[in-house]
């Protein structure tokens, strides 16, 4: 049986009953029947994703109007992605696929590609197996959330294509569930003959489906043995689980506002069995900085269409 921290965390909208969950395209809501006792079967809804979940986490790690790490956080590497005149444009934190984004990959770093430079930093070659802890060791070095969060380098060019998966994944459900159907109108207060939607003049009325639960649970796991296989050692151990702490807490106690109209919290925070957003603060900053030889620099990265077109 595998080592694992689980967390299940009871929430409920911050105003009113009513949410919005997330949808899928050609799916909408996702809903499903969740087997009970005695061949019972309750009304379930997907209110937001693994996936979701994750870039939630990471965003934690970020701030947006600074375009900067927290300053909790300082000292953890990361990539930086600039422009050829030097302005910031993305970074492994905010990429889908953080370490193997395209942004990273077509860069320019020391002289060459952001690609071949990742190839060589991770040791492959033809004919040899990988090793998965100089891997896991260079990313650490890079950017340890893709050790948190997983990153897969489809790199059909390259002899191998490295994968890390998921060691913290988390997703919100809901139980009980039911609509609630409501909606509105866009006004035009010059011209309420009628309504047309391609031109933006015109009345147009539109539906709102939102849900009601009995329960909101997010569901939280955090894979240790994953975590241990990484081969860093009990100061790398520690900065992960350090990294995923902080996360989670600046998550659940801040409030999930996750959409306009899916604004959540926790129900009971003391019983969440998550620290307090202060203590996982001590926690990762103490293990940052005893992290040691494990992180590197936070490294920038230029890339420029040119270069994206030479490519092609």
């Amino acid at each position: 049986m595998s080592n694992r921290t689980i967390h299940r965390i009871g929430l409920r909208p911050i105003l009113g009953s009513r949410f919005q969950p997330t949808g899928f395209p050609d799916l909408g809501p996702a809903l499903f029947e969740r087997s009970g006792a005695n061949s019972t079967t309750t009304d379930a809804l997907l209110v937001e994703s693994v996936q979701s979940m994750a870039n939630c986490a990471e965003r934690t790690t970020w701030d947006d109007a600074e375009a900067e790490q927290v300053s909790s956080l300082a000292g953890l590497p990361h990539v930086r992605v600039v422009t050829s005149d030097g302005e910031f444009l993305t970074s492994s934190r905010l990429e889908a696929h953080r370490l193997a984004s395209a942004y990273v990959m077509d860069a320019t770093v020391d002289g060459g590609t952001g690609e071949a430079w990742l190839e060589t930093l991770f040791g492959l070659a033809k004919g040899r197996p990988q090793n998965h802890r100089r891997i896991a060791a260079a990313i650490c070095r890079l950017d340890p959330l893709s050790l948190v969060h997983g990153v897969f380098f489809a790199r059909g060019r390259w002899p191998w294509q490295p994968k890390i998966a998921r060691a913290l994944t988390c997703f919100i459900e809901a139980d009980g569930v039911r609509q609630a159907v409501s909606g509105g109108v866009k006004k035009d207060s010059v011209d309420q003959s009628g309504s047309n939607t391609d031109t933006g003049y015109g009345m147009v009325p539109h539906q709102r489906v939102e849900f009601t639960a009995t329960s909101i649970t997010a569901y939280v796991a955090v894979d240790l043995d994953q975590i241990s296989s990484y081969g860093l050692g009990a100061p790398g151990e520690e900065l992960l689980n350090a990294i995923v702490d902080f996360q989670l807490a600046t998550i659940f106690e801040g409030g999930l506002r996750l959409r306009t109209s899916c604004d959540l919290e926790v129900v009971d925070p003391p019983s969440s069995g998550l620290p307090s957003v202060a203590v996982a603060e001590e926690r990762v900053g103490n293990a940052i900085a005893s992290a040691g030889g494990l992180l590197g620099p936070i490294t920038e990265v230029v890339w420029s269409e040119r270069s994206v077109k030479a490519k092609k």
